[in-house]
């Protein structure tokens, strides 16, 4: 009897303590968990209180950490129990918490896991281990409330320039003060001790609309606490998205000082009529296991495999699920975040190929209902397998899926110096035959026409741009060899000089081109990182734009300064409509797949009515034949006037190798 009543008081009490344990969420999948409509996550701050939340379904428990300071070994002054309010843990804390540093840590399966920094902070201390409380209000810039973006309207009216933020003012000759900052990017008057013009001022002199910043969110592979220390890196390491880069700041400790130092560089930019990119990274983050997406919304944020492991299509370790709802509400609210509180014009999205075009087209309506006049493009490929099938992703072949987004021309890339996997590989430029098509389909901005062969183009098999301005045509940016050392590694046996007039030959074709032209910094004062393939932390000595150079490189200067002013006064290379690029632009055959001549005639708005333009690959030579009339010509292989450099006095020229000629009808 003893016994059976002792058996029955423990399964009561067994009952009794079970009923007590918290009760872990079930879900069938992550893709079960329910989506938070509200745009509210993080915090929202007053000088009366502030509310903390956190989206994350399966915590059984959540709790705020509160600190006076971001030193990594101070202590909390206050730890505080969540609830979970309309689908979100949610605290609200009385007071004013401007400038606290805080920390979000989950409770899972009876266990409380690490702290970590809230997805969603908009403010971070040192290294962005801590979110910070700020009144946004207070980090504005004088004259914020008035800043106007530069007129702009067609994406093919974009001439784009690809700057890293330290690479801009580090060189000593830069004559820029504040070196390696946001704020070395607002200085005007800037020069070199020759009196060249630097910084901005270089920018503006080069005609540029757009400067696309390499990644300048937080990122994680430079040590804020060391900002003497020499540390470089491309930063394409995300750690807090909504954030600016600390080390690009004067004070990575105080958020306030990051974030106000980043709106006074895009007001400057504004203000002397030039746009920004941001350079974005979606598409995975610096940590995989131990991110702060993976500690307090655990494999939510990420794409597995069929083993359970990590898929990496970005080839850094892990990649984001764009394609779950959460995911993609967070990018899409991040990047409407940067347009609305920096006044950011652009994006390009690191490895597009592998968000999924759902994702990218949301992004883009929604962004385009704010802007029309937003740029967005990005990276039409991926690293590395994904679980998604490439039907579903963002992929160049996938462009006349995407809305208002464009795709990088990597076709007439390799087309113009060869691949960039085979280093020593020639290309258009340094006499490779067989490239004219490559070329061709870069000329009408990838899109569809009926003088390209596009069997013989040496990526895509057809067109993948509905319109020229979802293309990006380049010919060199961060990554690979900068265009003079790749020039250099392929045509070893030519000396500077001549290759110097190849560079300006793929520059010409990129300027002239349909489509959006878009320039490496440096490229225009032959840029060097002394054959470094791969600079992304090989310091300032190697990635620096050596500013020395635009004096020593004057004529390449002001040959591409002169050419985009050409592409800016005349239309007829940027005529922003597939249908308008066909009845205009026709090719002329030469029968010599290193000769490529097209002319266009009658483009609409055009005071030039008959413009013929001219690449010779070759090293030798090479003679056109003029229709009637009398043709004046005003580009060649060293100079751009749009007033004239000469006549043609015969119905046949003979154009050098290796140049670009173009030449306008009169009368």
């Amino acid at each position: 009897m003893k016994s059976q009543l002792y058996l029955l008081c423990l399964s009561v009490l067994l009952l009794f303590l079970t009923s007590c344990q918290e009760k872990q969420p079930v879900f069938e999948s992550l893709d079960a968990y329910p989506v938070y409509p509200y745009s509210d996550l993080g915090v929202t701050y007053t000088p009366e209180a502030s509310t903390f939340k956190l989206w994350s379904p399966a915590a059984t428990d959540v709790r705020v950490n509160l600190y006076d300071s971001d030193d990594p070994v101070a202590k909390t002054t206050g730890r505080l129990s969540m609830e979970m309010v309309n689908g979100a843990w949610t605290k609200l804390m009385e007071g004013d918490l401007d400038g606290t540093y805080y920390t979000f840590q989950i409770k899972r399966n009876g266990n409380w896991g690490t702290e970590a920094t809230d997805p969603y902070a908009r403010a971070v201390g040192t290294n962005g281990t801590r979110g910070q409380v700020v009144n946004l209000a207070e980090t504005n810039p004088e004259g914020w409330e008035a800043d106007t973006k530069p007129p702009f309207t067609a994406p093919t009216d974009a001439v784009i320039y690809e700057l890293h933020v330290r690479d801009a003012s580090i060189d000593p000759r830069s004559g820029i003060i504040n070196k390696g900052k946001f704020l070395g990017l607002s200085e005007r008057g800037t020069t070199t001790p020759q009196g060249d013009a630097t910084g901005v001022d270089h920018l503006v002199e080069l005609g540029v609309t757009h400067v696309h910043l390499l990644p300048s969110f937080d990122f994680m592979s430079v040590n804020e606490a060391r900002p003497d220390d020499p540390q470089y890196n491309w930063g394409y390491d995300p750690q807090n998205y909504n954030v600016p880069e600390g080390s690009y700041s004067t004070n990575p400790s105080d958020g306030k000082v990051r974030i106000r130092e980043f709106k006074t560089m895009v007001k400057a930019m504004h203000d002397a009529g030039i746009r920004v990119v941001m350079d974005v990274v979606y598409n995975h983050t610096g940590l995989s296991k131990d991110s702060h997406f993976q500690y307090l919304i655990p494999d939510y944020f990420y794409r597995f495999n069929e083993d359970g492991s990590m898929s990496n299509a970005s080839a850094c370790g892990n990649e984001i699920a764009s394609d779950r709802p959460m995911v993609r509400k967070y990018i899409r609210e991040s990047v409407e975040y940067w347009m609305k509180e920096y006044h950011v014009d652009g994006f390009r999205f690191d490895l597009m190929g592998i968000h999924d075009i759902a994702t990218m087209n949301e992004v883009s309506q929604r962004l385009h209902a704010i802007d029309p006049s937003i740029l967005i493009y990005g990276e039409g490929w991926k690293a590395g397998g994904s679980p998604v099938p490439d039907s579903s992703l963002a992929l160049k072949a996938n462009t006349p899926k995407l809305i208002n987004i464009a795709a990088f021309s990597d076709d007439l890339r390799d087309g113009l110096k060869g691949s960039v996997f085979v280093h020593d590989e020639q290309g258009f430029v340094s006499g490779a035959r067989g490239k004219d098509q490559s070329i061709r389909f870069g000329i009408v901005g990838a899109t569809q026409h009926p003088q390209v062969d596009y069997k013989a183009v040496n990526y895509s098999d057809a067109p993948w741009a509905k319109e020229p301005g979802q293309c990006i045509n380049y010919v060199s940016c961060h990554d690979n060899h900068t265009l003079n050392d790749r020039l250099a590694i392929s045509n070893p046996s030519e000396g500077p000089g001549r290759r110097a007039g190849m560079q300006r030959l793929a520059l010409a074709v990129v300027l002239t081109s349909q489509g959006i032209p878009f320039l490496h910094a440096g490229s225009e004062m032959l840029r060097s990182k002394n054959k470094d393939e791969n600079s992304y932390k090989s310091g300032d000595g190697i990635n620096m734009i050596n500013w020395g150079g635009k004096r020593a490189y004057r004529e390449t200067f002001e040959y591409v300064r002169d050419l985009i002013a050409l592409r800016k006064a005349h239309p007829a290379f940027r005529m922003g409509a597939t249908t308008l690029i066909g009845k205009h632009l026709v090719f002329i055959d030469t029968d010599d797949d290193q000769f490529v001549i097209y002319q266009i005639n009658d483009a609409p708005g055009e005071e030039w009515k008959n413009i013929m333009v001219v690449f010779n690959g070759s090293k030798d030579p090479r003679t056109i034949e003029f229709p009637e009339g009398n043709w004046k010509q005003v580009v060649n292989g060293r100079q751009v006037n749009q007033e004239g450099i000469g006549k043609a006095k015969q119905q046949r020229i003979g154009i050098p190798g290796r140049e670009a000629a173009i030449f306008v009808l009169e009368g």
